[in-house]
């Protein structure tokens, strides 16, 4: 089947998903509005981060589908899983914005990395779905690129889960690995499309 309504589907939670995170930050309505502001700090990083990591993924779930060229069941099964991790994102964001500066900071810094976890494994689950065997690659699908977007996602879950167990050091590390995370995905397919 073609991948029309999927990809139509995943815009739509993709959209949602980061729309919800602002949807979240609200002054806290003590102070002077200067200080509120400021007070908002934690809001601002955890948005950001939350923000380019659901925007890398929707660049690089379009990109994928350059290559994938129709779908079957267990790849729509497997999509909806993805999407179901996509749209849970703004719950840990928000876990993470109010208990960045408090003593739930570890806590919070290993849900939201637990959640990068899941959406690593959900995506290249995905990924390695569709290219097995070629049964799902759109007919001359580039397999130099694919190869490259194959390298580009082996080490996501393992860079993730490290990232995740660095909250047990430091949220702040942890919360600097993840955006680093996704800047590394920005440039994942220049990195690794190369045969």
């Amino acid at each position: 089947m073609e991948t029309t309504r999927l990809e139509t589907f995943s815009d739509g939670i993709f959209a949602i998903a980061a729309t919800l995170l602002i949807l979240e930050i609200r002054l806290p309505g003590q102070g002077t509005l200067t200080h509120q502001l400021l007070h908002l700090w934690p809001s601002y990083v955890a948005y950001a981060t939350s923000f380019v990591t659901i925007g890398i993924m929707w660049i690089n779930h379009h990109e994928i589908f350059r290559y994938v060229g129709r779908a079957n069941r267990t790849f729509l099964a497997i999509s909806v899983l993805f999407l179901m991790v996509i749209a849970f994102i703004p719950f840990p964001t928000l876990v993470l914005a109010r208990h960045l500066n408090d003593g739930d900071a570890t806590a919070a810094a290993a849900f939201y990395g637990l959640t990068n976890v899941a959406m690593a494994a959900m995506f290249s689950a995905l990924w390695f779905y569709a290219v097995h065997r070629g049964h799902l690659l759109a007919a001359g699908a580039d397999q130099r690129a694919v190869r490259g977007i194959s390298r580009s996602f082996l080490p996501g879950v393992p860079l993730y889960a490290v990232a995740t167990a660095t909250a047990f050091i430091s949220s702040w590390i942890a919360v600097g690995l993840f955006f680093a995370l996704a800047v590394f995905y920005v440039l994942e397919s220049s990195l690794f499309a190369r045969g």
